[in-house]
């Protein structure tokens, strides 16, 4: 191993091999999940009777590939009634509600499977038993004290769980359950006895990674397993038609592909559906067989995508404005920031808070109207605010100010009745401001260091790309250094195309994407100081070293 490779593993925390294997036979034991048993006795049961099952599933990409990986892998156990539904976030919000409840009692489901929802939907629960359906739930998020009736619940978050990755997105969770039965039907001999072949878990790992990597969980060690292995299947060309569909339309060529393309290629196309219209576009993408149908699909889901950009485009403008109207600087920033407008689109307030968190630095939630009475509201945190443990506290100080409320540490979701928004506002700030105290308030950037001349080559950006997968939890390498900036030019309109060279003598193509029209280009500099990450271009037959540029300055 390169020694540079090695001193990034350690600064990941990374202390010994055995934490960089890949291998399935690596992964944590299904039988560590507690309420796995449970949930697989009620399902076998399901199967012998051949029980209506209905999964309940969400309307983000590891709700889709959730959704997916259990129709899926229960049709092929021998299932013969298996249905979905995803509640529309414009008609029933998040989740199992008593709403979606009667509709999927309506259509005759006896057994409700909830994937990456469920664990907070106490009315959804208590509604299913007295309808006398079953309630099998899957879910990731954090649970409350208070847990759902249920007649199994797996989750690595439960606090008596021993499972030894508290990780696993949505998808992961319902992976592990789908292979606990298949292992429970084998060995009750249940394929043999059909003379049937048992269908192999590892053919949905391509769903598990693309959900795990656009739900932007951490990768742990089992994380980094389950993403490797589904990539490999992807670059392969063994991968569902509407995950190689997606990447065709956004031109991307699977063979090559990193686990960043299935968080900032596939993993937007597939949530657009969830966003703006209906997430079953995006599922029954991912069910078809037929390449064609998902190439259709696949491109209904681009043009999805397009339109989720254009309407964030406008409602971030409109949000900078609102906040420079504001007059404040960095000194006056409340500790949490909290926006609103009444005609902005629900579908889209989660990516609107994330791009404000990222340009002020602070913990920040946007407001939709869900109807005239209830605003629905997206947050995005910072390093060091767990942000559903800050709504818990405000739930529990001020009782009665927020109706409901779930998540994880850097995002979560709420909704609360209009007349209490301001009141909401001011105790986020509050609160924001208790919670951050001695932390930095400004976004910092984390190099491993600079390269050297022997370093900055193919072989060695080869190296880092093999070296993965990275993501949340588990970095992409980022390098610094000065370079002599011997051209420049914007491309796409908003984008720097330059030519640097590094202080051997070597010219190097770099771009930084989405810059500062106001700075750049800028003719007077002649030395750039960059934040970047090694790339390899691959153009109308050429390779190339290229330089992914995160941050740059004028230095001379």
């Amino acid at each position: 191993m390169h020694p540079r490779l090695q001193h990034i593993y350690a600064s990941r925390g990374i202390v010994s091999e055995s934490e960089l294997q890949r291998q399935t036979a690596n992964l944590a034991h299904y039988r560590q999940l507690k309420g796995i048993d449970t949930a697989v006795s009620s399902l076998t049961r399901a199967l012998e009777n051949q029980t209506r099952v209905m999964i309940i599933g969400d309307f983000d990409a590891d709700g889709a590939t959730s959704t997916a990986l259990c129709v899926l892998a229960l049709k092929a156990m021998g299932f013969s009634q298996v249905d979905y539904l995803v509640p529309n976030r414009f008609d029933f919000g998040y989740g199992l509600s008593p709403e979606i409840v009667e509709v999927a009692h309506q259509q005759g489901a006896q057994l409700l499977l909830t994937v990456d929802n469920g664990i907070a939907c106490l009315n959804g629960a208590k509604r299913a038993r007295e309808l006398g359906m079953q309630l099998v739930i899957t879910d990731h998020h954090l649970p409350a004290e208070q847990l759902p009736e249920a007649d199994a619940i797996v989750n690595p978050n439960l606090s008596d769980c021993g499972f030894p990755s508290k990780n696993l997105a949505g998808v992961g969770v319902a992976f592990y359950l789908m292979l606990a039965l298949c292992r429970e039907l084998q060995q009750q001999g249940w394929f043999e006895k059909r003379g049937e072949k048992a269908p192999n878990p590892a053919d949905f790992l391509d769903l598990v990674a693309l959900g795990t990597v656009a739900d932007v969980v951490k990768l742990d060690a089992n994380n980094r397993i389950l993403v490797y292995q589904g990539l490999q299947r992807i670059r392969s060309g063994r991968c569902r038609p509407g995950i190689s569909a997606m990447l065709e339309v956004a031109g991307r060529e699977p063979a090559r592909i990193q686990a960043s393309d299935l968080g900032f290629v596939v993993g937007p196309r597939l949530n657009a559906a969830g966003r703006l219209d209906d997430m079953a576009t995006g599922i029954e993408c991912l069910l078809t067989e037929e390449q064609g149908i998902a190439r259709q699909m696949a491109v209904q889901l681009d043009s999805l995508n397009r339109e989720r950009r254009e309407i964030e485009a406008s409602m971030q403008s409109e949000a900078l404005k609102a906040l420079e109207q504001l007059s404040f600087n960095q000194q006056q920033l409340p500790f949490g920031l909290v926006l609103y407008q009444s005609d902005w689109h629900q579908g889209v307030i989660g990516i609107l808070a994330g791009r404000i968190k990222e340009q002020y630095f602070r913990p920040t939630i946007a407001f939709a109207h869900q109807d005239d009475e209830i605003v629905k509201g997206s947050a995005r945190s910072i390093p060091g605010l767990h942000i559903r443990d800050l709504l818990e506290e405000i739930n529990s100080r001020y009782p009665g100010i927020i109706d409901k409320f779930g998540g994880h540490a850097m995002a979560a979701g709420l909704s609360l009745k209009v007349e209490n928004l301001k009141a909401f506002e001011a105790v986020f700030s509050q609160t924001a401001e208790e919670w951050l105290q001695g932390h930095p308030l400004e976004g910092q950037i984390i190099s491993d260091g600079r390269l050297g001349s022997t370093e900055l080559n193919l072989d060695f950006a080869q190296q880092l790309k093999d070296g993965g997968p990275w993501g949340q939890g588990f970095e992409e390498p980022l390098f610094d250094g000065e370079f002599e900036l011997v051209d420049q030019r914007l491309v796409g309109s908003k984008h720097l195309k330059m030519m640097v060279r590094e202080p051997g003598g070597k010219l190097i193509d770099a771009i930084a994407f989405n810059v500062d029209l106001k700075r750049w280009p800028n003719p007077q500099s002649k030395t750039v100081q960059l934040a970047y990450r090694l790339d390899i271009n691959y153009f109308r037959g050429k390779v190339s070293l290229q330089l992914m540029v995160e941050a740059l300055a004028a230095i001379g």
